[in-house]
């Protein structure tokens, strides 16, 4: 039951119904579907895949797994969070991550724990979903699979209104990239700090330039 009651938990905080507001929020995908980088599945694909080989969300994901295994140490989350928003690289960017960490750490409070007087403030996204899934004691493996899996989920949710590629591409992206992301979370389960490092230069100026949009449906 134990287990199964931690899929609850994983299920209800990184579904789209938490109330964290992902749904705002495009990570400059926006951007790339505006100058045409992204116009069919192929290149949606190919660009959320990079993002999880070497880009930021593979950085989110070491993070989370640093702050899991914090979780009891306030001094340590403090200087992860530090750590998270300086490798941030743009405004928008820091924005997402502080609004949807310091929200999540808001909702999750329904389930009582001490971790929450530990979390810095702001606290990053992924600095707040490790932390709390370790002080309910669940597997980290399992926290970094559901999280990946909901931050992929979210992209092609941006491409199919956005590009549109529809609801059939979009489903058949996700279908493709699940064992990438086991792939992704099983390497940054067991990363160094010093092991974070990104080439996806094209996302970060995507984000950079988002805020320059004549028109802008997304916050980032």
């Amino acid at each position: 039951m134990t287990e199964q009651g931690d899929l609850q938990k994983l299920l209800t905080w990184l579904s789209p119904a938490f109330p964290v507001g992902a749904f705002a929020w495009s990570a400059g995908l926006e951007t790339a579907i505006v100058d045409r980088r992204i116009h069919d599945r192929t290149t949606t694909q190919e660009w959320i895949e990079a993002n999880l080989a070497h880009g930021g969300l593979r950085t989110d994901a070491i993070l989370l797994a640093h702050a899991h295994r914090s979780s009891t140490n306030a001094a340590a989350l403090s200087d992860l969070a530090d750590l998270c928003l300086a490798l941030t690289p743009a405004r928008e960017r820091h924005d997402e991550t502080t609004i949807t960490g310091d929200a999540f750490a808001s909702a999750a409070r329904a389930w009582p724990s001490p971790v929450y007087a530990s979390l810095p403030q702001p606290c990053p996204y992924p600095i707040a979903v490790g932390a709390i899934a370790a002080a309910h004691g669940i597997d980290l493996a399992a926290t970094l699979v559901a999280f990946l899996t909901a931050t992929v989920h979210a992209q092609v949710s941006v491409a199919v209104r956005l590009v549109p590629i529809g609801q059939s591409d979009g489903l058949a992206i996700m279908a493709a990239l699940e064992p990438v992301i086991l792939a992704r979370a099983e390497l940054c389960q067991h990363a160094a700090l010093d092991d974070i490092g990104t080439i996806a230069y094209a996302a970060d100026i995507a984000q950079m330039r988002h805020e320059t949009l004549t028109t802008r449906i997304f916050r980032s």
